[in-house]
């Protein structure tokens, strides 16, 4: 009988003691809660490492510049197709699938040239994934050369990165505290004002007896 009666006891002062606590509170809490799930999960994630190889498209003397830059848009939309991954996979030692989904190329609407990007959880195999799928798209050009008039040559080779390209496990701390003080704030905007009014103390209003003794003296 004794617990049982207790416990509502010890939830209602809890309770009364987390209404009284100051409004700067709520973000504070949320600050140091985000920071530390953001830490625990830069921490916790393996690093992605990116590295970027060059392909560039060349005329030839049936063709001219303006040629070279079109062909340059469409080989940077077929580097990701099955034909130029089949080939690459053999190079980089990964399934297709694991190129698909790791591979991307792009193109500049100003130069003739094709960007190969790969990334992955190891500097090295992103490097050789890179490499693998320019020089595949490299060989299925040089087989269009003589319909095209155009030839691919590979501008620089994917070099493996010294340092991953995800976030550290300080800048997902800070970007954590910075969602969680947000959050602790839009709570503190919708916190019941039922808090804010117990915390008031009532107006004194003098009782009818004390009243109408006080209009009798006078």
């Amino acid at each position: 009988m004794t617990d049982n009666s207790a416990r509502p006891h010890r939830r209602s002062s809890a309770l009364h003691r987390a209404r009284t606590l100051p409004p700067w509170s709520l973000l504070v809490a949320g600050a140091l809660a985000g920071g530390l799930l953001g830490g625990a999960y830069g921490a916790l994630k393996p690093p992605v490492y990116t590295a970027t190889a060059y392909v560039v498209a060349v005329p030839t003397e049936k063709s001219d510049p303006a040629s070279a830059l079109g062909f340059a848009q469409a080989y940077g939309r077929v580097a990701t197709q099955l034909a130029v991954l089949g080939d690459a996979q053999v190079w980089a030692g990964v399934p297709v699938k694991t190129l698909q989904g790791s591979v991307h190329a792009a193109t500049s609407p100003d130069a003739p040239m094709v960007s190969v990007t790969a990334t992955s959880s190891r500097a090295d195999l992103a490097a050789d994934m890179a490499n693998a799928v320019s020089r595949a798209l490299t060989r299925h050009a040089a087989g269009a050369k003589a319909t095209t008039n155009v030839e691919l040559e590979r501008f620089a080779r994917a070099v493996e990165p010294a340092e991953p390209s995800s976030a550290s496990p300080a800048v997902t701390a800070l970007v954590g505290a910075s969602a969680g003080g947000l959050l602790g704030g839009l709570l503190l905007l919708v916190r019941p004002k039922g808090d804010r009014r117990e915390t008031a103390r009532p107006a004194a209003v003098p009782s009818p007896a004390l009243a109408a003794d006080s209009h009798g003296t006078l």
